[in-house]
């Protein structure tokens, strides 16, 4: 878990466009909480955590590369052999939850992990991150295996079509407001939606899909809530005004895209991209009519199982082979093609098939999960443009035992004003320029181009958990007012160390080799 120490200041991003601050913090020992586990050897699993393919082994991870903070069981069901679903991250709003040391600097929230048993029930286990550690807080089981899930921010002002009606309506009554959801996609057709306030879990509404049809992944847009169904539908649930967001007592508008099954969705500003075999149709995302259809891949035989959006670029990850394909939003035209499994053959000598089976893109770095538990990470450029890869990436040394099912990530906003550390406790009552209400006029941000170690400030970790942290103000920060904490999940079976023993080929832990197990990297702190 991260240590309570300072703050190492990590050096300039490439010159691709102007970076934001970049905080990365040491990770130490801690002791696990009730009803999890993490990694015993915390601090060496990341000595080194990444290696680059091309180098030997003395070479540093860059400092870019996420630590990893913790692993754990994805299910508290221990007894159960339950695979993994999905996973979203429901963050939180209160300003009480701070960046403190009793909460390290993992993003809060909750995460929302669902599953099941084939031919059996499911199961969603909430895990709060407002702790030291993730730990459960609540779970419970459902008719059938939870397939996706979809988190459902609050609409953005003008996204439910109603204008001012709206917004009076809910000035005047404030329970009214819709609130983040979270919909959960079943293995028997069942689309169930949850209020994600807190852990109260409560369904809101419940529905069946056209057909019964396995409900294999979920999008929404600001007009629809889109599910893709195992018959090769899309059912496409129009914005509703109340509590529930999503009108599913009437029948949903049903599209065919193909005959095979719809196996990932893509949700842009104006568009909905569906995945049917090989090829792939871009629907208008309002009046839902089909706009244009490729072939994403060459063989009839293979489909596209996952699609992420970067710039003006989406790129593509298949049923088979080891190759994900970059292709142009607009002009669909194929743009690159990375093999992954030139990145692992040194973790995995002899093995010549690699399958990518997750794929996830964050702060400019591009997360691929295979079929043999490793993980590779590709930079991309963060500029809107074409996300061509041209670096050489890294591969994790920490992995699973078997396919990673999912590559999720959670994001908090702290705001820097509800900081404070001991030492000004220590100091007494802040100088009058110092006092947020204070008459001083705030410093006007300084022009910037590439950060230089001066130009931002140093987070302490306190001693006493119950003391909130904050920098010193420093007048070339003045413009800076969040710090972005970022932190991605992967889920399969078990944890590996592909650096143990020999270096190469690494053994299984001994800490639930077999169950469902989630690993969580925190990557680099940011200041916005």
């Amino acid at each position: 878990m991260l240590a309570q120490g300072k703050a190492k200041l990590a050096p300039p991003l490439p010159a691709q466009a102007t970076p934001p601050l970049v905080l990365q913090f040491r990770l130490g020992q801690m002791p696990p909480p009730a009803r999890s586990c993490t990694c015993s050897r915390a601090g060496e699993e990341n000595q080194p955590g990444w290696r680059c393919p091309d180098e030997d082994k003395k070479s540093k991870a860059p400092f870019w590369c996420p630590t990893l903070a913790c692993c754990i069981p994805a299910f508290s069901s221990r007894g159960l052999s339950l695979q993994l679903g999905a996973l979203v991250h429901s963050p939180v709003s209160s300003p009480l939850l701070g960046f403190s040391a009793v909460s390290t600097s993992l993003p809060q929230g909750y995460l929302w992990v669902g599953g099941g048993q084939e031919g059996a029930g499911g199961q969603v286990e909430i895990f709060s991150l407002n702790r030291p550690s993730p730990r459960t807080v609540k779970s419970f089981p459902l008719a059938a295996p939870v397939l996706c899930m979809e988190y459902i921010p609050e609409p953005e002002e003008g996204e439910s079509g109603d204008g001012d009606k709206d917004e009076s309506h809910t000035a005047a009554d404030p329970s009214s407001a819709v609130h983040p959801t979270i919909c959960l996609g079943l293995q028997d057709g069942s689309i169930l939606i949850y209020s994600s306030v807190d852990t109260g879990t409560q369904c809101l509404a419940t529905c069946r899909s056209p057909g019964l049809q396995p409900v294999l992944c979920l999008r929404h847009s600001p007009f629809h809530l889109f599910a893709g169904l195992q018959d090769g539908t899309l059912a496409a649930y129009p914005r509703t005004s109340g509590d529930v967001p999503w009108d599913l007592e009437s029948p949903p508008v049903c599209l065919t895209v193909g005959p095979g099954p719809i196996r990932t969705l893509l949700s842009l500003e104006d568009a909905v991209w569906a995945s049917c075999g090989p090829r792939v149709t871009v629907l208008d995302a309002t009046s839902l009519q089909t706009q244009q259809s490729f072939e994403a891949h060459q063989d009839e035989a293979v489909s596209v199982t996952h699609m992420v959006k970067a710039g003006s670029g989406v790129w593509m990850a298949f049923s088979s082979g080891s190759s994900i394909r970059l292709f142009h939003t607009e002009t669909l035209e194929h743009l690159q093609e990375i093999n992954i499994a030139t990145r692992t053959t040194f973790l995995l000598p002899g093995q010549k098939h690699v399958c990518v089976t997750s794929l996830l893109i964050c702060q400019g770095l591009l997360w691929v999960g295979t079929d043999q538990g490793v993980i590779v990470l590709l930079p991309v450029p963060r500029l809107e443009g074409i996300p061509k890869i041209t670096g050489k990436g890294m591969v994790s040394l920490n992995g699973h035992c078997g396919p990673v099912t999912f590559l999720a990530v959670a994001t908090s906003i702290l705001a820097l004003d509800i900081l404070r550390s001991d030492q000004e406790e220590a100091e007494g009552p802040r100088a009058e320029e110092d006092k947020p209400d204070g008459q001083a006029p705030e410093p006007a941000p300084a022009p910037s181009s590439h950060h230089s170690e001066e130009d931002g400030s140093i987070y302490e970790m306190a001693d006493d958990p119950d003391v909130w942290v904050r920098s010193r103000p420093c007048a070339r920060d003045a413009h800076r007012k969040e710090i972005c904490s970022v932190a991605i999940i992967s889920g399969g079976l078990g944890y590996r160390n592909f650096g143990s023993a020999s270096g190469v080929g690494g053994r299984p832990a001994s800490c639930g080799e077999m169950d469902s197990t989630l690993l969580i990297w925190q990557v680099p702190l940011l200041t916005l």
